[in-house]
């Protein structure tokens, strides 16, 4: 039998890919008030992140209806119109 029949086949992990650490509008809702900044710090401190390096990714799981002001590295469509919806607004943070 080859060699490469007798090892183990396993699976293909993309050195390219980048992990998000996801918080829903629901936990926005819950935690912060209207008005206030939703920025990476700010979610740390409400434990909404556990990673210290981490990237945030908002998604629209959930309704939000006070405006907020959102700065994190990235945000789903259906999130950014519903913040803008609520009149808050969503900057991308490089």
């Amino acid at each position: 039998m080859p060699l490469q029949r007798r090892l183990p086949k396993r699976g293909f992990k993309n050195p390219g890919r980048v992990a998000y650490e996801v918080v829903n509008l629901k936990d926005i809702a819950e935690r912060f008030g209207q008005g206030e900044e939703v920025n990476v710090d700010s979610l740390k401190l409400k434990n909404l992140v556990r990673k210290k390096n981490a990237k945030i990714k908002i998604l629209a799981h959930g309704e939000l209806d006070f405006p907020v002001t959102v700065a994190v590295h990235a945000v789903s469509k259906k999130a950014k119109e519903l913040l803008e919806k609520a009149g808050g607004t969503v900057t991308i943070v490089g």
